[in-house]
């Protein structure tokens, strides 16, 4: 497991009528990227952002913005998201013809590609494109709207992506987004997830209280990654021992 962990807030539940400034206050009070969310009213229920924002919010940002496409058709959207600033750009497989070319097709613009997975997506989609991902992104409530409740059945699924993504033995990201908060962080991180998706945790705090919410964030899920390495510790030695 890579020894980063990230808190991505999610631009989705920031005050839109001061975009700049909100990108600029989270990651002054210790986000590690720009979540962005672009929704297309079509395969999600809900139209969001669009490139042009992406593009006015770049001078703002000194962190990677991490661009999550919930539209279909996806690939028409991969160059000009390149173009605005996009450093990860991820996408559903349901709105891709084909998967592995819509991958090729974002790393060849200069970004890193993610998949994503949908609470029902089985793992499956993962089988013949794991090795050219960076970042599998696991959705733990239904795509389209901001401040929903976490589905506890995601904590399986991102518990076998892990075990997945170490087999490969590469440095593959394992994000979480929906309903991310202090109360569960640690059993997320727990699971195995290394970057936190958190919209209303951070930004329902209030302006001001960014950092507060981030930092407690961030706590609750280094215990579950360490609770996490205490577990592994433990089978480890009792493997050796049998």
């Amino acid at each position: 497991m890579t020894s980063s962990l990230r808190i991505a807030p999610s631009l989705l539940s920031a005050n839109f009528a001061r975009l700049g400034e909100e990108v600029e206050a989270v990651i002054d009070a210790g986000a590690d990227l720009i979540h962005f969310d672009v929704m297309d009213n079509h395969y999600v229920p809900n139209l969001t952002v669009g490139p042009l924002v992406c593009e006015a919010i770049r001078p703002h940002s000194r962190v990677p913005i991490d661009v999550h496409l919930m539209v279909r058709p996806v690939d028409a959207l991969v160059p000009m998201f390149a173009q605005a600033g996009a450093g990860l750009i991820s996408f559903h497989p349901e709105a891709s013809e084909h998967v592995h070319r819509t991958i090729q097709l974002i790393r060849s613009h200069g970004c890193k590609p993610g998949l994503v997975l949908n609470p029902a997506t089985p793992l499956s989609v993962l089988d013949h494109v794991l090795d050219d991902l960076d970042l599998v992104l696991v959705m733990s409530v239904n795509p389209g709207f901001g401040g929903q409740a976490f589905i506890e059945s995601a904590l399986p699924k991102i518990e076998a992506i892990r075990r997945r993504i170490d087999a490969t033995g590469r440095d593959i990201w394992l994000e979480v987004d929906g309903g991310v908060k202090p109360g569960n962080a640690a059993h997320i991180a727990a699971a195995g997830a290394d970057t936190l998706v958190a919209g209303s945790a951070v930004f329902g705090a209030g302006a001001g209280q960014y950092r507060q919410a981030i930092d407690a964030v961030r706590q609750a899920a280094l215990q579950g990654r360490a609770s996490r390495g205490s577990a592994m510790a433990t089978r480890q030695a009792d493997e050796v021992a049998a």
